[in-house]
């Protein structure tokens, strides 16, 4: 068990950006301290009212202590958190010789007492928020003022401060003990950086500050790649000892207005307060660079208006990315919209989205439409080539892929049902393609119940086709997601078979029940050579697992009929139908359905 680092005092500029507690921001230490002068001037000013004309002392320098002390504590709301933390500790003791200038300049020795517990309020200022040291030495300060002052004014005897102090002490030890237990809540034991829930306050701090002043805070999220082989293979302690070398050397680097936090297992965040993405991406590659283990990283910043959590889910939008991309990388999720993004935005909400169809076919039945594949289509007023790819991108990278997954869905699902009924000797499979980052989500398999039931298109003939790149990352929530679709009838398709890094031998292990032959393997059938030898392996492979596999690409009747006689059974491709929106579709098939039954009814009358 690796021995528990407790996080040492206030960090000064430049130093480690490790911090004692989570609510020592500059924003709460004002608002506290100026609280406390405002309050001990109402209260000084109050006294210096009500204490006798008559004694010694001076009741208009009491009265100016107190007016100083309140207009210290205005000046502190007023200012907020460019009040630096070190000059809290200046300001404590400026408190300090207010009260004890107060004490000595009273009119009776009464006051003088009751002022005298005014020191209570620097030292709970103190302890609160300093280190134990620099709190050790506010508190003395304190005492050694109240006993001075107090046995300095003469009417009163030696003993009397030790009450007065002796409550200073033990108030100020009491807080100080309190205030280091509950912050123990918001302190990772491991490395002494803030964990989540210290991480989260201080997003909510940061982001309320921003919102005052108009900073744009960025945030990157972090997460060490493999380090899951590192404890399997050398042990939790190596584990532990990696994660406190990260954060040892991550500190050395990051200055004290900057904010590391152990988010959870392996994964850290840094909030930047005032910095443009562009720093924020040069600053993670650093980060990155500085430590001996592959890391990924997910940048972005904040646009008003944002709540904390919206913000950490779009930098994990761009961590989840840079793991998909291959890792070891920083990826960039933009809160700015590009103009496209924004096009986009509108077109979904207006549903100016078209939805176009491309049969699958069976090879072993003449050719005959098996099923369709929906495919997005939308022309664009600001970039009218964009592809259909750069359409997805453009979705994933500005957090549209929700609603565009949605809209394809729900439109293939209703469009389906006429497609159907133009067909309706056998049903149709109708395949949809399927985002990374939706199929990530624990509600997916909610959504897509939702969409079946408002649109009432059979599980059973759905399939959701999904890219091999996705299911080689193995994240354990899309896997239960494709198992739980499974279960409840829905198919799955691994998209783009063959061009991804995933093991042969997952096949039979994933919920798969379909493959989907990338079009780069068909083009490499042409009538100058044989099919390559790798057509027939996966052939062989499809129909030893029970993998039925449909060939994409086909652009020809030669390549057509390679792919038959090795025994390929489904295709799709521009040789037998363009994708064509659903009302030329429904004709086609509607045609097809006809002829079908007109060779039917010859091969009927042939027979008899």
């Amino acid at each position: 068990m690796n021995k528990v680092r407790r996080p040492p005092g206030l960090s000064e500029p430049g130093a480690p950006a490790r911090v004692p507690f989570a609510v020592a921001t500059s924003t709460v230490m004002a608002r506290t301290t100026g609280g406390l002068y405002a309050m001990g001037g109402i209260l000084g000013t109050t006294l210096s009212i009500l204490m006798p004309h008559d004694g010694p002392g001076n009741r208009g320098v009491v009265a100016v202590a107190a007016f100083g002390a309140i207009c210290f504590g205005a000046g502190l709301a007023v200012l907020g958190d460019r009040v630096r933390p070190r000059t809290h500790q200046v300001l404590v003791g400026v408190g300090t010789i207010l009260i004890t200038i107060a004490c000595h300049q009273s009119t009776s020795p009464i006051a003088a007492l009751a002022l005298a517990s005014f020191y209570v309020f620097a030292a709970c200022d103190a302890s609160f928020f300093f280190s134990w040291l620099n709190a050790s030495v506010q508190i003395v300060f304190a005492v050694v003022c109240c006993m001075g002052v107090l046995l300095a004014r003469g009417d009163l005897p030696w003993w009397a401060g030790l009450v007065p102090a002796g409550v200073t002490v033990a108030v100020g030890g009491v807080v100080g003990v309190l205030a280091r237990l509950a912050s123990d809540a918001d302190i990772d034991s491991l490395t002494g950086l803030l964990n989540r829930r210290g991480f989260d306050r201080m997003l909510h701090l940061e982001l309320a500050r921003a919102t005052r002043t108009g900073q744009r805070p960025a945030l990157i999220l972090f997460d060490l790649d493999r380090f899951k082989s590192v404890n399997d293979e050398l042990g939790h302690r190596s584990g532990d000892a990696v994660l406190q070398k990260v954060a040892d050397e991550w500190q050395q680097m990051l200055g004290g207005n900057r904010i590391l936090a152990r988010y959870g297992g392996d994964e850290f965040a840094l909030l930047l307060p005032d910095m443009s993405e562009q720093a924020a991406i040069t600053l993670a590659d650093d980060m990155r660079e500085r430590i001996a283990l592959g890391c990924s990283a997910g940048v972005t910043s904040w646009q008003p208006g944002e709540s904390g959590s919206f913000l950490v889910s779009r930098a994990d939008v761009g961590l989840y990315r840079a793991k998909q991309a291959g890792r070891n990388r920083t990826v960039l999720e933009s809160s700015r919209r590009p103009p496209l993004a924004v096009e986009l935005v509108e077109a979904i909400a207006r549903e100016t989205l078209d939805v176009h169809y491309q049969p699958i076919v069976s090879l072993t039945d003449g050719g005959a439409t098996i099923g369709v594949e929906a495919l997005v289509r939308w022309t664009s007023v600001t970039q009218p080539s964009v592809t259909t790819q750069e359409v997805v991108r453009v979705a994933e990278e500005n957090g549209l892929i929700a609603n565009l997954d949605r809209f394809v869905l729900y439109r293939a699902c209703r469009d389906g049902l006429e497609l159907q009924a133009a067909l309706p000797d056998r049903p149709l499979i109708l395949n949809v393609n399927v985002s990374g980052l939706e199929l990530v989500e624990k509600d997916y398999v909610g959504r897509i119940d939702e969409v079946l039931r408002a649109t009432g298109w059979p599980a059973a003939q759905l399939v959701l086709e999904v890219t091999e790149s996705v299911l080689d990352v193995n994240t354990p929530t899309a896997i239960a997601n494709l198992g739980e679709l499974r279960a409840r009838g829905v198919r799955i398709a691994i998209d783009d078979f063959g061009t991804g890094y995933s093991s042969l031998s997952r096949l039979k292990t994933l919920p798969t029940d379909f493959l989907k032959l990338d079009g780069s393997f068909i083009t490499s059938i042409t009538s100058e050579g044989e099919a390559p030898p790798l057509l027939e392996v996966i052939a062989l492979l499809s129909v030893s697992l029970g993998l039925p596999v449909i060939a994409e690409g086909v652009e020809n009747q030669f390549q057509a009929a390679v792919l038959s006689s090795l025994g390929y059974s489904l295709a799709q491709g521009y040789y037998y139908c363009n994708p064509q929106p659903v009302k030329a579709l429904v004709e086609r098939l509607s045609k097809e359905a006809a002829a079908s039954q007109r060779s039917a009814a010859r091969g009927l009358i042939e027979h008899s």
